[in-house]
């Protein structure tokens, strides 16, 4: 039972792993967009300072990410 639950644990670290990793990859870097790719609304200063390289105003973010 131990050998599995073993084996459970390394298997769930592993994908976490990944899957940290693959989130951090996605981050958008770069210059910000002035306006949204999606919509082209103007995207405001604050989130172009707070999240350097964005493309997406707050909106089509949101749909993005469900």
């Amino acid at each position: 039972m131990a050998d599995a639950i073993d084996h459970a644990v390394v298997h769930t670290e592993k994908e976490l792993i990944i899957r940290l990793a693959q989130v951090r990859y996605a981050i958008p870097t770069g210059e910000s967009l002035m306006e949204c790719e999606e919509c082209g609304q103007l995207i405001p200063k604050g989130r172009r300072k707070a999240m350097p390289g964005v493309r997406t105003c707050v909106a089509c973010q949101e749909k993005r990410e469900n």
